[in-house]
């Protein structure tokens, strides 16, 4: 790679307000160095890495996400002295030099106590709001970047359930998110921070809402491996996907394709699916009253790892640019890197296989 630094990397999300390329950042984890957030962008031409910026970062990044609608803008979440902290960050313009001027930090979320999780973008658009979980709380903030200003709009306490480990926003109701436990899955109004449908007695790792299909989303689960879920209709999953010989530890849908989804696990192994549901989605494929078995064909299972995988892209694309990545919590889809001029002629399964 042109440019940057080694460092063990947590983080990486994909920048998908930077219009025209194929831009990420990701984001170090390291006790005796100097954290930083690499600016990276994939060019076609040469095909190659190049590190458009190594800015400093003042503690360890546990969780990145990049802003949906502002490609400069991103939060973290990082240690901070003996508990956690979050904040937003604004990279400055670059104007071609060689030493990357420091982040411009626009506001922390200061308001947990807790053990903070993660930071959620509403995925879809502009948007002035910005939700963050910790171990027993939910945030709902009112950001506004120009003024550096967050408040905090509505909170949402776990009251008696297990600690909360994360998260999802529902890309087609942003007063809707579905928030994992240990042990269950439940999903909250943001207007009134209430607990609606829930799913009980499933040790959760991740989830994913589908991004074309409204009510559906996928889990990420120890025993069960990956499961498909009509929110309206919790009884029995739509499908099961086991394809995991351990834990399961994430799951991303597509972003274009919502039937292709990506699944990792400590079995050292990403699968690639190609999961259909009905096109009336209205409820499981299997007769009333038993669950679904069917397993959907696997197109691919890629297996060249020596540890547990926890994020297809970077584990892919980091031995290239020699970040020495430790172990990584989410599953990305890296658009650019997926996608097909038309998707109505080509076969998902063909690309899939490249």
């Amino acid at each position: 790679m042109q440019g940057g630094s080694s460092g063990i990397a947590r983080c990486i999300a994909d920048v998908r307000a930077a219009a025209g390329s194929t831009t990420f950042l990701a984001g170090t984890l390291s006790l005796k160095e100097e954290n930083e957030v690499h600016l990276i962008r994939f060019s076609p031409a040469e095909s190659e890495l190049v590190c458009d910026g190594l800015f400093y970062h003042p503690n360890e990044i546990w969780d990145l996400k990049s802003c949906p609608f502002d490609h400069r803008v991103f939060s973290t979440v990082y240690t901070s002295g003996e508990g956690y902290g979050a904040s937003v960050w604004k990279i400055p313009e670059l104007h071609g030099q060689s030493n990357s001027p420091p982040l411009e930090q626009l506001f922390t979320l200061d308001e947990h106590t807790g053990k903070i999780r993660c930071v959620l973008w509403w995925p879809l658009g502009k948007h002035d709001k910005l939700i963050s979980i910790d171990d027993r709380n939910i945030f709902l903030w009112n950001i506004d970047a120009s003024n550096k200003s967050a408040k905090v709009m509505q909170k949402g306490s776990a009251d008696m359930l297990p600690n909360l480990r994360g998260g999802s926003w529902d890309p087609h109701d942003h007063n809707s998110i579905a928030a994992i436990t240990d042990s269950s899955l439940h999903c909250w109004d943001l207007r009134s921070m209430k607990k609606s449908n829930a799913i009980e007695h499933a040790h959760f790792r991740d989830v994913d809402y589908n991004p074309k299909k409204q009510h559906l989303i996928t889990t990420a689960e120890d025993e069960f491996g990956i499961r498909l879920w009509d929110l309206r209709m919790l009884k029995y999953p739509l499908k099961n996907l086991p394809g995991h010989s351990h834990w399961t530890w994430a799951v991303r849908h597509n972003p274009e394709h919502d039937q292709l989804i990506l699944s990792a696990g400590t079995d050292s192994t990403v699968n690639l699916w190609f999961a259909k549901v009905g096109t009336d989605d209205s409820g499981p494929e299997s007769p009333p009253g038993s669950p679904t078995r069917e397993e959907e064909p696997l197109l691919n299972s890629y297996t060249d790892y020596e540890d547990s995988i926890y994020d297809l892209f970077v584990v892919h694309i980091i031995g290239v640019v020699e970040l020495l990545l430790a172990i990584l919590y989410t599953v990305l889809w890296y658009m650019e890197l997926m996608r097909w001029p038309d998707s109505t002629a080509c076969d998902p399964r063909t690309i899939a296989s490249q």
